[in-house]
């Protein structure tokens, strides 16, 4: 359930979280940028000091092994990833490894990951300065503008104290799905997976540069861009739900009239709306806004709906 309090804090001043949801992976060596941009489907190679771009690893079908933030820090890069993939990830980027200058290290044990979020997250965060030992990158995970501090494991009290003195409140990671859902921003195990291609969820202005050099899985990228127009099979859409006590359950089947043309994947209490609101696949038929869809409900009948383009510029029922 939403907390009020956290809710509009991240929309009038600063909500912070610590992220046990996030890994974190280090790149030393002087090859570092060149290696993961022939990886990688975003532009690594001209990031600067304190510079991040949000990307994904693809296999040569196209699909998703995960997404990430890609952060310069100077001596090295930061990657931040699911935390249950973060093991994996580090032995997929050692395996390429051959005659580059790179070395690959997990310090997701060794630090702690603070979100902070809103329109005063820069003023929360003044008192934590990036050095070698605290980190303050800036992020845009759940759709409003913010900044992830990384600080030894050590530290993490010390600096908690600081943001709670300088106002921000601490959310939790329901409160913060809602605000996710409501920009509109997928979130990998969740709203993708390893079936995804990044077209499919929208992803691709944020996170596929169309300049760059050769990735694994641009081929199949570039091929439905431009020999497709685009098109992909099915798509992510903001779904606006009739009200009813309950949330209909994550992987709902979606409806037009009697055929099925999708699933849900996340669902939250929108206080935007005032109404339940989803994101969810549908067939490519189906995904103008204003399309009139039915969602199956827990109480067992289908709950009217319709589709939306989020981040939406009103709250109109």
């Amino acid at each position: 359930m939403t907390a009020p309090d956290g809710y509009a804090a991240l929309h009038d001043s600063a909500g912070w979280i610590e992220r046990s949801d996030v890994g974190r992976l280090r790149l030393r060596g002087t090859d570092r940028r060149s290696y993961l941009h022939g990886l990688l489907t975003n532009d690594v190679e001209s990031l600067g000091p304190v510079q991040g771009v949000y990307a994904a690893l693809l296999t040569a079908q196209g699909r998703m092994i995960s997404d990430m933030h890609v952060y310069e820090i100077g001596d090295a890069v930061l990657l931040t990833v699911p935390l249950s993939l973060a093991s994996a990830i580090r032995d997929r980027l050692d395996q390429f490894i051959f005659s580059e200058d790179v070395q690959v290290e997990d310090m997701t044990d060794a630090t702690v990951q603070i979100g902070v979020y809103g329109p005063s997250a820069g003023d929360a965060v003044k008192s934590v300065r990036s050095t070698a030992i605290n980190l303050v990158l800036p992020s845009d995970d759940f759709g409003i503008a913010g900044f992830e501090v990384i600080v030894e494991r050590d530290s993490r009290d010390g600096v908690v104290a600081s943001i709670d003195e300088a106002g921000a409140r601490a959310v939790d990671m329901e409160t913060l799905d809602v605000v996710r859902v409501e920009s509109g921003i997928p979130r990998f195990l969740v709203d993708m997976t390893e079936t995804t291609i990044p077209l499919e969820a929208g992803i691709e202005e944020r996170a596929i540069s169309m300049t760059k050099g050769c990735y694994p899985g641009q081929e199949v990228i570039v091929r439905v861009l431009h020999r497709g127009g685009g098109r992909v099979a099915r798509k992510l859409v903001g779904i606006v739900l009739a009200y009813e006590t309950g949330l209909p359950p994550a992987h709902a089947s979606v409806y037009s009239g009697e055929r099925e043309i999708g699933t849900l994947t996340s669902v939250v209490a929108s206080p935007r709306f005032g109404r339940p609101l989803a994101l969810g696949y549908v067939h490519r038929d189906f995904i103008a806004p204003g399309t009139a869809v039915e969602v199956e409900s827990p109480k067992g009948h289908r709950l009217p709906g319709e589709i939306r383009t989020l981040p939406a510029t009103d709250s109109r029922p």
